[in-house]
């Protein structure tokens, strides 16, 4: 390792983005060029030797809680959820490869024609071998968010922290688009997150993660360099922990 490398903590981590992510300044669908931003952040974090896991959501594509809000019947929604988010995955799968970067889509859901089915053995082994694996379509069951799966995986994968990549440099006491006065957490504990509404993650995401001690620190992505940096322990972000 050259004196110029980043000195990193973390060996294993788990890389949770939002769907909206994927789609840039559109109010729909993938901006291509965003996911190819978001690819060569990632390529820079395994470039330092770091292995990583990704969960992305599906909100651009499809929301379950919206077709449900809608008349359509719940289950039937998220499962279209869990389907958008294996397009965002290959998605990023394809966009990652493209970087010379190995990737796998594991998927809760059986799909064999585009992704490997969920084996934890296999995905831990594909993580030791320094490929990306990229866990899609949630944890297979409705009724639960893309957060939950994420700290589910997280947890099976021996992550040691889950990296929440939003559009803001942490977590706030209030909204900070629509409070200039709003004060930005520096660490914060998993049962303030839960008391104070502070919506880092659902409930159950939460609770999963402080029963497993597992951190999650939560900082922007659209900051250039944004996750390396963190990694590093650089930039701005807040820690969620015990």
């Amino acid at each position: 390792m050259s004196l110029d490398t980043p000195k990193v903590t973390f060996k294993r981590v788990m890389l949770k983005i939002s769907g909206e992510a994927l789609m840039g300044d559109q109010g729909f669908g993938l901006h291509p060029p965003t996911v190819e931003r978001i690819a060569r952040e990632v390529k820079s974090v395994h470039d330092l030797g770091v292995e990583i896991c990704m969960v992305i959501g599906g909100g651009n594509i499809f929301r379950g809680l919206q077709g449900s809000a809608q008349g359509m019947e719940r289950t039937t929604a998220d499962y279209m959820g869990m389907l958008a988010t294996v397009m965002n995955a290959l998605a990023m799968q394809s966009a990652l490869e493209q970087l010379g970067i190995h990737t796998r889509v594991i998927s809760a859901i059986t799909m064999n024609e585009v992704a490997e089915p969920y084996i934890r053995r296999r995905a831990v082994r594909h993580l030791e071998k320094k490929r990306i694996c990229i866990f899609a379509a949630g944890t297979g069951n409705p009724y639960f968010t893309t957060d939950t799966a994420a700290t589910l995986r997280a947890n099976e994968m021996n992550c040691e922290a889950i990296f929440k990549g939003t559009k803001v440099d942490g977590v706030y006491d209030k909204d900070p688009a629509k409070y200039p006065d709003a004060k930005r957490y520096e660490t914060v504990t998993y049962d303030d997150v839960l008391a104070k509404r502070l919506g880092v993650m659902d409930a159950s995401a939460i609770a999963l993660a402080r029963d497993n001690n597992l951190p999650i620190i939560v900082f922007s992505l659209d900051e250039p360099g944004g996750f390396k940096g963190i990694l590093s322990g650089h930039g701005t972000s807040t820690r969620v922990q015990g």
